[in-house]
């Protein structure tokens, strides 16, 4: 993996590339000026995997510099470093994400060698660059995906917080590709908006969710199922009758599924969405505003619309309990929701840090890796048979 630092500070410069030939990366290039690292993007494509990149530059700051990443289509990793406030950093980074550049982290000058190592992971030279070779797929091969059955449904375990059993699942697609192996969501389902193909997507996913959940009904698991909806789901009158429907045909009631609404894109016709998430309730379908704080979900959908719970996104939930700024948020929307009446569901539980903080702050219910990985439906039962006799709080599960 070929890396690249950028800092018009020498000392801190030549001090950061030696750290990372100690980690392992021995092509490592240094550049004191953000202009002279772009015009080595630019002539070279590809040849940079890896880039950890200062804030504060004279000519070309680190927003700047982020800035003519996209512009160039840098499809490889990126760390932000600075000695600037924490809330600076955390906005170039926000911003960095925005742009769908993949920030592995942001780091406080001086960097030590635990914090290089913890950024960067233990598949510091296979996980990274790996995300180099990511690719997008067009709609047609999307299409010809849904209807050969190709989409794969894992579920993640959604756990009571104060007595650790499981309470429902959240449904993640997955994309079985016959060359590329498993492909992730945030690869297709864009596609799959712009091409006006979500809803056979969406279907498909859904269906087979209510199917799964019936097989875990028939061992006797019973559970919440939550699917993912994209708002342009939610322009079809129909999609109420079609969701009882397919419930109906599974054998599930119908009050089993919890529909999560992330509205990364506004509404195209308000009041059809308005009138679709209405009759969705009176079929006891439960909602669930998903990513709150993101995107275009606020407080006027928590007035406008009958949502049963509330997802705290997992960008405010990780590390709150050491940041004030990231709690703050955490604890309002807590506080809202509770007294809104709705469940809380706190995505992005990775550490025991979190899993502590979120218990204290009354928060009902957590998703995320130190709970569990999302895993195929087929291997629920195993997970749970492994929780047996554990404590309330869960054990840590491998990333």
């Amino acid at each position: 993996m070929n890396a690249l630092v950028v800092d018009d500070d020498r000392l801190m410069l030549r001090l950061l590339g030696q750290q990372l030939k100690t980690l392992g990366l021995e092509d490592v290039t240094l550049c004191e000026r953000g202009v002279e690292a772009i015009g080595l993007l630019e002539s070279k494509p590809g040849s940079v995997s890896l880039i950890f990149c200062d804030l504060q530059m004279p000519e070309m700051d680190g927003v700047e510099f982020v800035r003519h990443l996209v512009r160039i289509g840098y499809a490889g990793c990126l760390v932000l470093v600075s000695g600037e406030e924490d809330r600076i950093l955390q906005t170039v980074e926000k911003l960095a994400k925005a742009h769908r550049l993949h920030v592995l982290g942001a780091l406080h000058k001086p960097i030590l060698p635990a914090q290089l190592h913890q950024v960067l992971g233990e598949n510091l030279v296979h996980g990274a660059a790996s995300r180099v070779a990511r690719r997008t797929y067009p709609a047609d091969e999307l299409r010809r995906a849904i209807v050969a059955g190709e989409l794969e449904n894992h579920y993640q375990p959604k756990v009571d917080l104060a007595s650790g059993a499981l309470t429902g699942v959240e449904t993640l697609v997955r994309w079985r590709h016959a060359t590329d192996g498993l492909v992730f969501p945030d690869q297709f389902i864009t596609i799959a908006e712009e091409s006006g193909i979500i809803e056979d997507l969406t279907r498909a996913v859904l269906t087979a969710a209510l199917r799964q959940a019936r097989l875990w009904q028939d061992a006797g698991i019973s559970l919440h199922v939550s699917v993912n909806v994209s708002m342009d789901n939610l322009s079809a009158l129909e999609f109420p009758d079609f969701v009882v429907h397919e419930a109906e045909a599974a054998g599930v009631p119908a009050s089993t599924l919890v529909l999560e609404v992330t509205e990364s894109r506004l509404m195209r016709d308000p009041l059809a969405a308005l009138d679709i998430l209405t009759r969705l309730r009176l079929k006891r379908i439960r909602l669930s505003i998903d990513d709150f704080g993101t995107g275009h979900s606020s407080l006027a959908q928590l007035r406008d619309i009958p949502f049963d719970e509330l997802k705290v996104d997992r960008s405010f939930v990780h590390g709150a309990c050491n940041d004030s700024a990231l709690s703050a948020i955490v604890e309002a929307s807590l506080s809202l929701a509770q007294k809104l009446g709705m469940t809380t569901v706190a995505e992005g539980v990775e550490d025991r840090a979190d899993w502590d903080y979120l218990r204290t702050s009354g928060c009902d219910l957590a998703q995320g890796y130190y709970i569990a990985k999302p895993m195929l439906g087929a291997d629920l039962a195993t997970w749970i048979a492994s929780r047996e006799g554990q404590q309330a709080a869960p054990q840590v599960s491998p990333p």
